[in-house]
């Protein structure tokens, strides 16, 4: 069976896999969704069977019935075993206690649970350009280690390009230098202000078909790799599925703890559970940017200013991929733009309610403070000899804070990135400082390449916004890096 995708803003634009990929975002500003009806259902046996397989070949099982009309079985395992190969990405699970467990996705070449998804959407975008004879210029916003993922993944492929946008200050050295000491085909940027302002620019530039033509003779040049991608999307359903593979014996039902931000991991988890997965609770542990568990407590959604927090990568307030999972309940969230610019007006406008009832039966959200985090890794240090990064942390106490009644026999949190990625906020928390991952010790001693976009953001009552200065500085500067 063929699927197709539809914009979440107009369900009649609707097209494969390869157009989605290379598009990034819809048309009409969308972003490009699966229908919940249309989502591949797995047998029982088959999730079963899984027992044995290797990361990869659960990835085929559950990848290959949304591509298989458009990557030849074949291909598509081979892809797979590329980008999950044993000695460049290890996922480990370990039993902290009693039925509670640990997914480690942080043994990637970027220490990043991003590394998972990265590196399918980098191999699948250069399949379909190869096959296609093009070239696209990849625009990436990131908040912490998207950037560095998708950079690694795209380094020193033939027909890519990367621009990666980062907030200035907001990041750690170590997330920093993996964006900015690969040079080749790989170009990062340095933003006055937030990561919402990073992603209203890589958004703004990636509907600028003027822009794209004008500067690389290719109106279509520019795509997204952010969770946006619907590239980036898919490869996250499959972390359950190994993680269920792993611990379950009688096939009972799981609880994911999942720390969030942009929202790409909950909803690939969403959409495992839509598979067959018998996933009994998603738990959607959030920072101080809160705007989701406050909407699932009263059903309204307004957007505040991010608040800083020590999970860096979560410092989101307003998520992309929350409108996905409006519309997977049966809702309808936008951006309200200005019909002459297009630029963001109102953000997370909802015009149609999604199945409230469902999604807090489906979902249970909680905010985790500041002080929560690093008391959480004191904890868990503390009484399990386990180090966990202050994303894990989210994770870890969210699962705590569940109603007990949704409490499962087997219960995994999602830890995403290398205690060592952040060693002042370990040590902090627990007097230690954490090991620095190999390749993170090779690329502190390498030369960066940075390009900085200093002009100011656009300062309101609600916040920082994108201001015209800055998405004219960004274009000048890459017209100038990337010159006919």
């Amino acid at each position: 069976m063929s699927i197709s995708f539809y914009s979440t803003n107009n369900k009649s634009i609707r097209v494969n896999f390869e157009t989605a990929l290379l598009a990034g975002l819809a048309p009409d500003f969308g972003l490009y969704m699966v229908a919940r009806e249309e989502v591949p259902v797995l047998q029982k046996s088959k999730i079963l069977s899984m027992e044995k397989m290797s990361y990869a070949e659960i990835a085929f099982e559950v990848l290959n019935p949304f591509l298989s009309s458009e990557i030849p079985s074949p291909e598509l395992k081979t892809l797979l075993d590329d980008a999950y190969r044993d000695d460049k990405i290890r996922t480990k699970i370990q039993n902290v206690y009693d039925g509670v467990y640990i997914m480690w996705l942080s043994n990637g070449p970027t220490y990043s649970f991003k590394d998972y998804a990265a590196r399918f959407f980098a191999r699948a975008l250069n399949y379909f350009l190869g096959k296609r004879g093009l070239k696209r210029t990849v625009v990436v916003a990131t908040s912490g280690d998207t950037g560095g993922a998708v950079a690694d993944a795209l380094l020193g492929l033939g027909n890519v390009e990367n621009i990666v946008f980062f907030p200035k200050g907001s990041v750690s050295d170590g997330q920093r230098r993996q964006m900015t000491t690969l040079g080749q085909n790989i170009y990062a940027f340095e933003v006055n202000g937030d990561f919402d302002v990073c992603q209203s620019l890589a958004k703004s530039l990636l509907n600028d078909k003027e822009f794209a033509q004008k500067t690389f003779g290719d109106k279509d040049r520019l795509t997204s790799a952010n969770s946006i991608s619907v590239g980036r999307l898919l490869p996250q359903a499959v972390y359950p599925f190994f993680a269920y593979s792993r611990i379950a014996k009688n096939g009972e039902g799981l609880v994911a703890s999942i720390p969030s931000g942009n929202f790409g991991d909950m909803m690939g988890t969403v959409i495992a559970k839509q598979m067959g997965l018998p996933i009994s609770k998603i738990v959607c542990g959030v920072n101080a940017n809160k705007e989701f568990p406050d909407f699932l407590a009263t059903g309204i959604y307004k957007v505040y200013p991010s608040v800083k927090s020590p999970s860096s990568a979560m410092i989101v307030s307003h998520p992309s991929n929350l409108a996905r999972l409006i519309d997977f309940y049966g809702g309808h969230m936008y951006d309200e733009r200005d019909p002459v610019t297009k630029k963001v007006i109102r953000e997370g406008v909802i015009d149609k309610m999604p199945d409230m009832n469902a999604m807090c039966k489906d979902i249970f959200s909680v905010s985790i403070d500041n002080p929560q985090h690093y008391r959480t890794m004191s904890e868990v240090y503390e009484k399990y000899k386990v180090i966990l990064d202050p994303h894990g942390a989210v994770g870890w106490r969210a699962l705590e804070l569940m109603p007990r009644a949704d409490k499962g026999a087997i219960e995994v949190i999602y830890e995403t990135a290398d205690p060592g990625k952040f060693p002042d906020d370990v040590r902090s928390a627990i007097s230690i400082t954490p090991p620095l991952p190999e390749g993170m010790k090779k690329q502190a001693k390498a030369k960066e390449r940075i390009y900085s976009i200093t002009s100011p953001p656009f300062k309101t009552a609600d916040g920082i916004k994108l201001s015209d200065e800055q998405v004219a500085e960004a274009k000048e500067k890459i017209a100038n890096i990337f010159k006919l």
